[in-house]
């Protein structure tokens, strides 16, 4: 086990050079980044990814984030991002800010049980950036055992870590202080599955509201639903109606009632009309009259419409 102070310009680079040795023999490092300290591992040696969690204290149900020093290495070890992932590595990456990813399956790494999934952060630290970029990506997790608060200073890591560390890479207090945010993108809408620097609000100041509920989309059922104020055949039916109802206010379905409104609707084509014609209602003024020739049918109608007994207009009948 090794400190190393790398805010001594003179003692920097040997200490880079400490911490690359460490990975590449498949050991770990203690590593400052922008947020807290952190215990790092090669993220492609199954074996070192093993010994970060033992040191921790985790088990493989709890797989460690994966550091990388450029926003482009996204696209190599993650698939099917969503569109408005670009839009958050542009505005929080280098910063504290990790992104849950559908990890690429065609790489050959064991950071425990991901479900195929990857998550991935660029930390806002000069030297983590340095040493990512002879290294390569790095399974990285808080420098502290599982359960105790994340390492503040390196000191606070190697009191809970101790020797299962090989170097430790001393950068004074850690800038930010608290852990990162992270966001779930494999599922929709987006979630934060650990609210740290970044807040939701920052978040959607950024680039909108990611994770509003999309409005649902009709269903062909929706669509094919028989409904008569949808259906052309109903609506000029019954547009039909109402270009004949403001044609003839007494018109309407019935026959009877258009017999009834209009006499010369019931004439029939080769006899005179006889009263035996009409609707079947009695003629109280006929059976009034005492004395006298019997009324025609066509007297009957000229008085009927005005009868207080007469056939109703089939508008103020209830439909």
């Amino acid at each position: 086990m090794s400190v190393h102070d790398t805010q001594n310009p003179e003692t920097r680079e040997a200490a880079l050079d400490a911490a690359v040795a460490a990975i590449r023999d498949a050991k770990l490092i203690v590593m400052p980044t922008d947020t807290v300290y952190g215990i790092a591992a090669d993220a492609f040696d199954a074996a070192a990814v093993e010994a970060l969690l033992e040191a921790k204290g985790r088990g493989r149900e709890t797989p460690p984030p994966v550091l990388v020093a450029d926003p482009a290495v996204l696209h190599a070890l993650a698939v099917d991002a969503p569109d408005y992932v670009e839009d958050l590595v542009e505005a929080f990456w280098p910063g504290p800010l990790t992104l849950i990813l559908t990890a690429q399956p065609s790489l050959t790494w064991d950071l425990g049980e991901t479900h195929g999934t990857v998550a991935l952060r660029m930390p806002d630290d000069d030297l983590a950036l340095d040493l990512l970029r002879r290294t390569g990506p790095l399974a990285v997790s808080s420098a502290n055992r599982h359960g105790k608060p994340a390492a503040l200073q390196v000191l606070d890591a190697a009191t809970q870590l101790g020797d299962a560390v090989e170097e430790y890479l001393d950068a004074g207090p850690a800038r930010i202080g608290t852990s990162s945010t992270i966001i779930d993108t494999t599922v929709q809408p987006p979630e934060i599955v650990r609210e740290g620097h970044l807040d939701k609000e920052q978040i959607i100041a950024a680039v909108g509201d990611i994770f509003a509920v999309p409005e649902p989309e009709p269903s062909p059922e929706d669509e094919s639903t028989a409904d008569p104020d949808a259906d052309p055949a109903a609506d000029s039916a019954t547009e039909a109606g109402r270009t004949a109802d403001d044609s003839d206010p007494a018109s309407d379905d019935s026959s009877e009632d258009d017999a009834a409104a209009d006499p010369t609707a019931a004439e029939a084509p080769a006899a005179p009309e006889s009263a035996l014609d009409l609707p079947s209602e009695p003629d109280f003024t006929a059976q009034s009259e005492p004395t006298g020739t019997p009324e025609t049918p066509l007297q009957l109608d000229d008085q009927g419409p005005e009868h207080p007994d007469a056939a109703p207009d089939p508008k103020s009948t209830p439909g």
